[in-house]
């Protein structure tokens, strides 16, 4: 009577061992197809991140956000300044002191894609610049960027104004005593050596020489930590190129009254980019061993859509929405080559030996997120109260600048994260 019931233990401890085993080995099945999966993955964004690195993102060391991306979201909060509470604002860009009525473009905030750009912090980018020289360099954008920046920083912390030089005002100098900061203005639109346009005095064409720099801010390079370069829309102008001063003409751009080869303004950009980031390098300081961080600010379009002196040039009171707002060749072409000689400075960088302390490369990429803010430009309000005395077919617009406070804010809170990653 016994045996069946012994056959029926010894069926079921073979069962459970059968199914323990199954068991085991289902799992161990599953095991390895879910680390399949995970390295398939891993190979795949890997494969993104490299892409992205070869496409543009180069130049910027933390490839978790591409601040380039993005879209521009509704915003309930103020602009931590006013045109009023701050004393830096060009005139032409005070846009709320010169009666602009809309106020709808000051409350958006850029959003990139994956990642958050977060809201600048004064205190926490004067400390990062504690103790070193920021200068920025180049054209009114330059300057444009520069005036937010001041802003900015002057809501915990009130510059003094120690230098000022040059028609407009267009050499400055603040520092911030108590950081013991200093931040710069260098007005040099072509970044080479050259001789503006001067049209009442018949000089129509700027002048540029493709063999040296502009001196007026690579003298102060041993003394400088951190330089924003911001140029573009100057080498859109009619100019001539000469090798050297006073040598050979290379050719010209836009100058149909001379014997001069057409050789458009592309690779003059260029070659000036390359020269003034080289130039960098070049005469980092030898009595300094701390890296120095240059930061290029790509190109910025315009939006006149109309003349730039007729009614509604520049009139949006929105952002473009997504697709809106094609990105024209030209942009495009000056975007791109500043994305790539920044990405050849940072390559060249890794293969040099380090003396002297390293130069890091990096981009603040604002060409699409600029690209479809057409309401943030002063337009007619570029004047005090234009409409005071009535509506005016005919008033001058300004279409390329950004009212401050405005879109442009948003250009130093990807700086300050770029400082950030760079500390």
């Amino acid at each position: 009577m016994q045996k069946p019931l012994i056959n029926l233990h010894q069926r079921l401890h073979f069962l459970t061992k059968k199914h323990i085993f199954f068991a085991l080995y289902l799992l161990l099945l599953l095991a390895l197809i879910q680390l399949h999966h995970q390295h398939k993955k891993s190979l795949i964004s890997h494969e993104v991140m490299r892409t992205k690195a070869e496409d543009g993102s180069a130049g910027r060391a933390n490839m978790k956000c591409d601040f380039s991306i993005g879209k521009w979201i509704r915003n309930k909060a103020k602009p931590i300044y006013n045109g009023t509470s701050c004393g830096t604002i060009k005139e032409g860009q005070n846009c709320m002191a010169n009666g602009r009525p809309d106020t709808g473009y000051l409350h958006w905030r850029w959003q990139p894609v994956g990642c958050d750009l977060h809201p600048f912090h004064p205190s926490l980018f004067l400390t990062l610049i504690q103790n070193k020289h920021l200068a920025f360099v180049g054209d009114s954008l330059a300057r444009n960027q520069l005036e937010s920046l001041m802003c900015l920083l002057s809501t915990v912390s009130q510059p003094e104004l120690i230098y000022s030089s040059g028609d407009d005002n267009k050499f400055k100098r603040w520092a911030f005593p108590s950081y013991n900061a200093t931040v710069s203005l260098f007005w040099s639109p072509l970044l080479v050596k050259h001789v503006e346009k001067e049209p009442s005095l018949g000089k129509n064409y700027n002048k540029l020489y493709m063999d040296s720099v502009d001196e007026r801010w690579a003298r102060e390079l041993d003394e400088i930590d951190i330089v924003v370069f911001s140029a573009g829309h100057w080498f859109l102008l009619p100019a001539i190129y000469y090798d050297t001063a006073g040598g050979d003409v290379l050719g010209c751009h836009y100058c149909p009254e001379f014997n001069y080869t057409e050789i458009g303004f592309f690779d003059i950009f260029r070659k000036s980019l390359r020269i003034a980031l080289n130039e960098v390098k070049r005469r980092r300081s030898r009595r300094r061993s701390s890296e120095k961080l240059v930061v290029l600010t790509t190109f910025s379009p315009a939006h006149f859509e109309g003349e730039w002196n007729k009614a509604g040039a520049c009139s949006k009171m929105e952002p473009f929405k997504e697709g809106e707002k094609k990105m024209e060749y030209m942009d495009g072409e000056m975007r791109r080559i500043g994305v790539e000689e920044v990405r050849k400075g940072n390559d060249v960088e890794e293969e040099e030996e380090e003396v002297n302390g390293r130069v890091k490369y990096e981009v603040v990429d604002v060409t699409e997120l600029a690209l479809m803010r057409g309401d943030g430009h002063p337009g007619p309000y570029m004047n005090p109260f234009p409409y005071a005395q009535g509506y005016k077919e005919r008033l001058q617009n300004d279409c390329v600048h950004w009212c401050l406070p405005g879109p442009i804010d948003a250009w130093n809170e990807i700086l300050l994260e770029i400082i950030k990653s760079w500390k």
